[in-house]
Formats: structure tokens, sequence, C-alpha cells
């Protein structure tokens, strides 16, 4: 079930970002919940993923590549009509081209600093 995040999950969608990422991003993660555009999944009566908003500006992080699909299937609408998709998820990238989505533009993702191979299914943003 995904719905509105609230306040009150701002640890649990923490414990997500830990898990997949090793940090969180708790500032981010909190702006977005109060200005109503962060989303969660449940799965089993616990939170498994989060997003602050589906479109190249927001980013997703789920413990399992269902979470994200489930987020994105959820959403109303994609900021500026697109989101990035890490091809290393081969299995999100296809349920994208299966669902209609289709490439508009391969970009690479790139890190500084500290990085962590994640543990989970994530979208990246172009703001972190």
């Amino acid at each position: 079930m995904v719905r509105p995040a609230t306040l009150a999950d701002l640890d649990a969608c923490n414990q997500v970002c830990w898990h997949v990422h090793g940090h969180d991003r708790s500032g981010e993660l909190r702006d977005a919940i109060t200005q109503g555009s962060a989303t969660v999944v449940e799965h089993e009566g616990r939170l498994s993923g989060y997003a602050t908003l589906i479109g190249a500006s927001g980013h997703a992080a789920g413990e399992a590549t269902e979470a994200v699909q489930a987020l994105i299937g959820a959403a109303p609408a994609f900021e500026r009509g697109s989101f990035l998709v890490p091809l290393r998820n081969g299995e999100l990238f296809r349920w994208c081209l299966t669902a209609g989505f289709r490439v508009a533009a391969p970009q690479t993702l790139m890190s500084r600093g500290f990085y962590q191979e994640p543990a989970g299914a994530f979208l990246p943003s172009i703001l972190y």
C-alpha cells in the first residue's frame, strides 16, 4: 500500500535509506514530507520504501525492487515527465519498459566522496 508520508514515518524512512545507502537523507525527506510530495510504501504492516518525489529532483529507496515499483506505479505524475532509473537494477529497468516507459537520455551516475554500493532498490536524484 502506498500512502502520503508523515513526519511520524521519518525514522522508518531513514532506516530504509541506511539499509540501502549506508546514510540517511533526513533533511531532504523532512522537507518533502512538509511539502506534501513524499510517499511511503508499506508491506505486511511495515514501511519498506519511500520517495521524496518521483522525478529527477526527488529520490526513492526501497528494501526491494517491488517497493520502488509500487511507488512509481502510485505516483499521480512525474516531475517534468520523467525520473532516473539505474540500469544496474535490470529488474526495475525491464519493469519500467514493460509498463510503457521509454529511455529518453542515458546518463551516468557519478559520486564524489563516500559511496556505498546500494543494498536495495533506489531512484537517484540529480540534487544529491
